[in-house]
């Protein structure tokens, strides 16, 4: 494990990071990309939680497609203050320095939905990563309201990341897997169509038989909170 990839869990290294990255660049997939889903699964008036936000442009283009209120989080106070005058005019986003692993500052079940695009990667890449992926899904399964989702846009397979999801969702959510073409892989080049894709059947314990580790897709996990 190289020291970059055991910082990613430091706001010093996203801090500086950031000084020297500058425009926009949206991890994994961009809106166009993930449009289906959101459309399927996330309501227009929904209250949506942007985990590590950094400098993405996908708040901004759910904004412009009609979404009302979204929160940015990331731990990188220099990429916080670019997004704050960035949006300083657009009411609808607000940006904050936060660690997605404590979210005290935000009230139980505060959230409708809350979007993950490589914030777990990272922290699975690091150091402590099993201890640091527990806080953070705990910390989601808490800011969430019952019957709110969370979006897990990532590169684990579900041997890699049902474990995690099953063991520290408590059990409170069920989980639907979708798999996207990376953008620029074969894959992308041979469906075009952009339309809401079957979800990849999955067995009791989490597990799927019919995936088989594929380097041109992202898996998308949406889990849904238990109603009480």
């Amino acid at each position: 494990m190289t020291r970059g990839s055991q910082a990613y869990g430091e706001a010093s290294y996203w801090d500086e990071r950031y000084k020297h990255e500058y425009g926009s660049f949206d991890w994994y997939q961009k809106y166009s990309g993930l449009l289906s889903l959101l459309q399927k699964y996330v309501p227009k008036d929904s209250h949506i939680l942007m985990v590590g936000c950094g400098n993405a442009a996908l708040s901004e283009d759910m904004v412009k497609d009609g979404y009302q209120r979204i929160t940015n989080i990331d731990i990188s106070s220099v990429v916080i203050e670019a997004m704050r005058k960035k949006y300083k005019d657009c009411t609808q986003l607000s940006c904050l320095t936060m660690d997605v692993r404590d979210m005290s500052s935000f009230a139980d079940q505060e959230f409708d939905f809350v979007i993950d695009k490589g914030v777990l990667d990272s922290l699975m890449c690091g150091s402590n990563a099993h201890q640091n992926a527990a806080k953070m899904l705990s910390e989601v399964c808490r800011v969430l309201r019952p019957g709110g989702g969370y979006m897990l846009v990532t590169y684990g397979d579900p041997h890699m990341r049902m474990p995690h999801l099953k063991t520290h969702g408590l059990n409170i959510w069920t989980v639907a897997l979708y798999v996207l073409p990376k953008p620029g892989s074969r894959r992308a080049s041979e469906d075009c169509s952009g339309e809401v894709i079957d979800p990849i059947p999955l067995n009791d314990d989490g597990s799927s038989s019919t995936i088989v580790g594929d380097p041109d897709v992202h898996y998308v996990y949406i889990c849904i909170k238990a109603k009480e």
